[in-house]
């Protein structure tokens, strides 16, 4: 490098560490209410210096801001959720104070968030309650002998809050369009026998992706379903399409859950990591994920299938990318693209209640397939295959129509009459229908 240019760079590199940093400013503070916690997010001009702690008696929330200034049109919502009053001004000459009244204790996380889509840098501070203790919801219920428990369905509505996801020819959000999906897509659910269905969220406000598929586990869900709307820069695509893990995403989510010890401290198709040496624990780790993709594989094509029935898919087969609300290790996941929010005939469907319903009912189809195919154990749904299967008898060397008969609590002439046998003699092999009562 000639001298001169290397003179250039060292004096640029000098200059900017001497060079006051440029002044945030704040712009607006915009707050939502969920049900699990609540979110304030800070439209800022760039990155910023800010320090975050509490205080009690009262309960307080204290920002400190450095070198920032409020923009002449700075705007704050009402307080609401855990905020009972927001407060704020200059701290010294510089720097800037917001005081946030709080309710109750809070555990406060925060983080920057660089430009997106409209959006311009935020600041987001997620203030979660310090002692209510969270309620889980779980399918582990204590069963009685002879019963059988649903399969648990969790539906995650993608985007929401701050985060609209696309937006349509005619201005439809993706995030209302997948909350309509998500609902409609719970509320068959719910009907069907043997399955129940748990929403991520169920109004307008942000999940980080990590927190969408950890409440499948905490919820102990046989499945994990993310409602989207695609969008493409030409019109004219269209169709729908169903998603699971790339193995990419599945080495990377590996990798983190082996170097974490509180992801290695938790449970992983029901064993621990953290007691085992590096090499059990990825091989562990390696047959629940496996086993997990297994099943993702399944039912995303028995959805794909059913999608194809009631409308054109994107293509003729799953797809597989990277996306991290399906990195869950032992939670079967799939992503559905419900239809192009940017194709203005698909638009229109996915803003028709009629329409959300024939994609939910073949979202629908598609899992009650595969739990018929491959119920898991104490659900309603092995419950069913098991009586299906005590229904049939397959004849033995050595079995008569009377101690068959005798066996299955029934008489000779029931067995007669349902498998419309004209005598008593049967061979090996031989499927008979065992008649009920």
């Amino acid at each position: 490098m000639p001298n001169l240019t290397r003179f250039a760079l060292v004096l640029a590199w000098a200059i900017a560490l001497v060079s006051p940093v440029r002044a945030a400013e704040i712009k607006a503070l915009r707050i939502w209410a969920g049900a699990e916690y609540t979110r304030a997010v800070f439209d800022v001009s760039g990155p910023l210096d800010y320090r975050l702690f509490d205080l009690a008696d009262p309960e307080r929330l204290v920002l400190d801001i450095k070198s920032s200034t409020f923009s002449g049109d700075y705007s704050a919502a009402e307080a609401n959720g855990l905020l009972k009053a927001v407060r704020s001004g200059r701290q010294g000459k510089e720097d800037l104070r917001v005081v946030f009244d709080l309710g109750e204790g809070v555990r406060p996380k925060s983080f920057l968030l660089p430009p997106a889509e409209k959006f311009g840098y935020r600041l987001v501070l997620d203030l979660y309650p310090k002692t209510r203790a969270e309620p889980v919801k779980t399918v582990a219920k204590l069963l009685p002998p002879g019963t059988s428990r649903n399969v648990i369905v969790t539906v995650d509505a993608g985007h929401g809050g701050e985060d609209p996801g696309s937006i349509g020819a005619t201005g439809s959000h993706e995030k209302v369009i997948t909350l309509a999906v998500a609902r409609e897509l719970k509320r068959v659910i719910d009907k069907e026998p043997g399955m129940s269905a748990i929403l991520t969220r169920d109004s307008d406000f942000f999940i980080p992706l990590e927190q969408r598929y950890q409440k499948a586990r905490d919820a102990k869900a046989d499945l994990f379903v993310s409602i989207h709307a695609d969008a493409f820069t030409k019109s004219e695509a269209r169709g729908s399409s169903v998603w699971v893990l790339s193995p990419r995403g599945a080495t990377s989510e590996a990798a983190r859950w082996l170097a974490d010890s509180e992801n290695r401290a938790d449970l992983v198709g029901g064993v621990s990591l953290d007691t085992r040496d590096d090499t059990l624990a990825a091989v562990l780790l390696d047959l629940s994920q496996g086993a997990t993709m297994q099943a993702s594989n399944a039912v995303a094509s028995q959805v794909h299938a059913a999608m194809r029935r009631v409308g054109p898919t994107h293509k003729n087969h799953v797809e597989r990318a990277n996306f991290i609300v399906l990195r869950s290790p032992d939670v079967p996941s799939i992503l559905v693209e419900t239809a192009f929010i940017s194709n203005p005939a698909e638009e229109r469907r996915l803003n028709s209640a009629s329409e959300r319903t024939k994609l939910a009912e073949a979202i629908l189809d598609g899992i009650r397939n595969y739990f018929r195919s491959t119920p898991p154990p104490g659900t309603w749904f092995a419950l069913e295959s098991n009586r299906a299967r005590a229904s049939r008898h397959v004849v033995t060397r050595g079995e008569s129509l009377s101690a068959i008969a005798a066996r299955h609590g029934t008489s000779v002439a029931a067995l007669r009459s349902a498998n419309k046998l004209i005598q008593d003699s049967v061979n090996v092999g031989d499927v008979l229908e065992i008649p009920q009562g």
